[in-house]
């Protein structure tokens, strides 16, 4: 009984984060205030990035819109996070960031509502993909990547100075697309 008592205790521990098993497992809302399932992508490779408009890495986006225009044909999906997490560089609201976005970048690719991406009040989604990475594959500043197959499952992290349209992500980005 005591077995069955403590091994109930670890199963009601366990926290939607912990308990998802893909990428697919998770929604998120969009900037335009839709439910944007990441269910949908199934069958596709997703680059997920927390981004912001008033960081260093902000002219990413212009090689994240072009990687997406790049592969989306293909199958890759890019969904950017704008979160305030890192500097206070993501001050704006949805209306705010949408129109940055499109207005200084050209952004097409789906962009989710602010949120947390770090530490303790992370969105589950993020603390999930944190936990596939390991420590050090947590984000530490804007503009961080996990990429996902199209399984679900994570591949890999890419810190926040790897740009997007660099050698290493692009060969990231054709092994997730290669996959069976």
């Amino acid at each position: 009984m005591r077995i069955l008592n403590s091994l109930l205790v670890i199963l009601m521990a366990v926290t939607p984060a912990q308990a998802a098993g893909t990428l697919f497992d998770f929604n998120l809302t969009g900037l335009d205030g839709k439910p944007l399932p990441l269910s949908q992508f199934k069958g596709h490779p997703v680059l997920l990035v927390n981004t912001a408009s008033e960081c260093g890495f902000t002219p990413q986006y212009e090689g994240l819109e072009k990687l997406w225009e790049s592969y989306k044909g293909r199958g890759l999906v890019i969904v950017g996070v704008p979160s305030n997490d890192f500097g206070g560089q993501e001050p704006g609201n949805a209306q705010q960031i949408a129109t940055f976005c499109k207005k200084n970048y050209g952004v097409t690719f789906p962009l989710a509502d602010k949120a947390e991406v770090s530490g303790a009040a992370a969105i589950p989604v993020y603390k999930w993909a944190g936990d596939q990475a390991g420590f050090f594959g947590k984000p530490k500043w804007n503009f961080h990547k996990y990429l996902f197959g199209k399984d679900g499952q994570f591949l890999d992290w890419f810190a926040s100075n790897t740009e997007p349209q660099s050698t290493k992500m692009t060969n990231a980005v054709e092994a997730a697309l290669a996959q069976k």
